[in-house]
């Protein structure tokens, strides 16, 4: 399989990349950032989804068997980079899937999408939702990609346990982000989740058993 990883080099799309070796190609904006992607096994392109154009995105998922979108404007950002990157890279990378006859489409969301912040939050947590939300809509409209969006609770770095809750609504939560790869992993290889919005806490049942019952 080649699976193209938008967000290459953040933690989860590393810890995916592991798993899934040479067959995963990283996508990055940072030159500094292409040893650490190939350090796990994975192909590094150089690729800045602010400025790249569907065509160029495109052609770089030519002849793969699916997208991870795992990237993000990350902490410190502020709203604007929430919107270019949490939607606006999302929107090409799926038009690029479009594009480039690549149909498996796995979207890395967060809790709290599609419900509107409460009044008088945070206004870069709020942005942070509404492009999430935004993103997610523009996929579920794209009836060429056989898209799974899957909605993490609050992400940790403690080792992952193999043992999670996924659902299309799970009670607030955490959960590794090594758990986090292993589910997107796990539904990459059942395509019989497409066209699902899961949420994913901590809990009690063996990913490989749960991923198989959705």
């Amino acid at each position: 399989m080649r699976i193209v990883i938008a967000g290459g080099h953040g933690k989860i799309a590393l810890r995916l990349a592991e798993r899934l070796g040479s067959g995963a190609v990283g996508l990055v904006r940072n030159p500094a950032h292409v040893a650490d992607v190939e350090a796990t096994g994975a192909e590094a392109v150089l690729c800045d989804l602010e400025r790249a154009s569907a065509e160029e995105v495109a052609e770089i998922l030519r002849g793969g068997d699916a997208v991870v979108f795992a990237a993000g404007a990350g902490p410190g950002s502020g709203a604007a980079r929430k919107d270019t990157v949490d939607r606006g890279a999302s929107v090409l990378m799926a038009e690029a899937a479009e594009r480039s006859g690549v149909r498996r489409f796995i979207q890395i969301s967060s809790m709290g999408a599609g419900r509107p912040p409460a009044p008088g939050g945070d206004a870069v947590w709020a942005a942070y939702i509404e492009a999430k939300t935004a993103a997610e809509d523009d996929l579920r409209a794209r009836d060429g990609l056989a898209w799974t969006i899957l909605r993490p609770g609050r992400l940790t770095d403690e080792p992952g346990t193999g043992l999670v809750r996924l659902a299309p609504e799970v009670p607030p939560g955490s959960v590794p982000r090594d758990d986090v790869a292993a589910v997107v992993l796990a539904l990459l290889d059942n395509p019989g989740t497409a066209h699902r919005t899961l949420e994913l806490v901590s809990g009690d049942t063996p990913i490989i058993d749960l991923v198989a019952t959705e």
